[in-house]
């Protein structure tokens, strides 16, 4: 789901295409929901429809929603696309359609944590599994309220809560596994909030417990259920994500010295036994081989360094070191700037679209 205004974000940019590690945080959660289907995804799409759906190109379908009338009304503008497109064989056997629906503001959700959601509405006899998390700051996300069988009995707003309801810290997430026929069948069933003019999706609890049907909830980890409303929600995102692909790099074999001042965009490749130094930003499409020193005070982008290079505080966009070059400090390597091996570029240096060919020493305050 991928309609909503996000007017918090203060921003003419759609709030699902601010990026998160160098991608849209659309593009996160279209990759979660790729690990655990292999059926093309469907957006829907509302404000800044047109530069949401320039975004995704061909890698989704998308359907409008318009005028923009809540959870519900949105997951029923999917439904043409949706219908009989994700057959998945439950344990009791037989095949059932299965609709998986998330918001795109969760850049955070991981794939493994979609696929237990199947998994476990594939073993639901009820019409539907959700994921929930347990934290003491709310957010406005809606109480769990559990029957004593443990399954999910309604999902209670945080604005009518009671006093012991509010006490609950069990939390709706804001992501589901439906059959996909009682699903189409219950939006239809869904009324206007009267207070809001909108339908919910969550009211779909609601109508499963009347019907004496089993409503499943999955437990997720807590970072994961971050969603973004705010600059500030957005930073806190970024800062996890960056936290984990830095742990994912230190595991294959790369130092991090700092790795809290350390900036890796998601695509970046880079080799074992590389340094990288405090203050560092890799960028785009930049590929780092193996032994290199990199930083402090770097910034690299769309650039590629072959093994044992050393850049110190330097700027390169669209450069090419071969190996056991030497470049810095302050030194500048623009687009088509290609050196080849053991080539030394002093301090205050600057190539563009030039070559500087094996052993070339380029001494300091020079331009190519």
């Amino acid at each position: 789901l991928a309609a909503g205004q996000g007017t918090r974000m203060k921003s003419d940019l759609p709030k699902v295409l601010h990026p998160v590690l160098g991608q849209p945080m659309l593009w996160h959660a279209l990759e979660a929901v790729r690990q655990a289907s292999s059926e093309t995804p469907v957006v829907v799409v509302g404000h800044g429809a047109q530069a949401v759906t320039e975004y995704l190109g061909d890698s989704a379908r998308t359907v409008t929603q318009e005028p923009q009338l809540g959870t519900a009304h949105a997951v029923m503008q999917a439904g043409p696309l949706l219908r009989g497109t994700l057959r998945s064989r439950s344990t009791q056997g037989d095949a059932s359609e299965l609709a998986l629906v998330c918001y795109a503001d969760m850049p955070l959700l991981r794939g493994e944590t979609l696929k237990r959601l199947v998994e476990k509405q594939q073993a639901n006899p009820g019409p539907f599994s959700m994921l929930t998390v347990f934290n003491d700051d709310p957010r406005g996300f809606g109480r769990i309220v559990r029957g004593a069988d443990g399954t999910v009995q309604a999902i209670v707003e945080e604005a009518v809560a009671t006093p012991e309801q509010l006490a609950l810290r069990e939390l709706n997430v804001g992501a589901y596994c439906f059959n996909g026929d009682w699903l189409w069948e219950a939006l239809t069933r869904i009324q206007k909030n009267p207070r809001k003019g909108e339908y919910y999706l969550t009211d779909a609890v609601e109508l499963a417990a009347q019907a004496g049907l089993p409503v499943q909830a999955e437990v997720m980890e807590g970072l994961e259920a971050i969603g973004v409303n705010t600059r500030v929600h957005l930073a806190e995102v970024e800062a996890e994500m960056r936290r984990r692909v830095n742990e994912s790099h230190m595991l294959n074999g790369v130092t991090l010295v700092d790795p809290a001042s350390t900036y890796i965009e998601i695509g970046v490749t880079i080799g074992r036994d590389t340094v990288i130094w405090p203050n560092t930003y890799l960028h785009g499409k930049t590929e780092i081989g193996e032994g290199n020193v990199i930083g402090p005070n770097t910034v690299i982008r769309d650039s590629r360094i072959e093994n044992r290079c050393k850049v110190f505080a330097s700027v390169l966009e669209g450069a090419w070191l071969e190996d056991d070059a030497d470049v810095g400090p302050f030194a500048r390597l623009r687009k088509g700037a290609h050196l080849g091996k053991r080539v030394h570029m002093g301090n205050f240096g600057e190539v563009k679209d030039s070559h500087l060919r094996d052993g070339v020493k380029m001494g300091h305050f020079s331009y190519v």
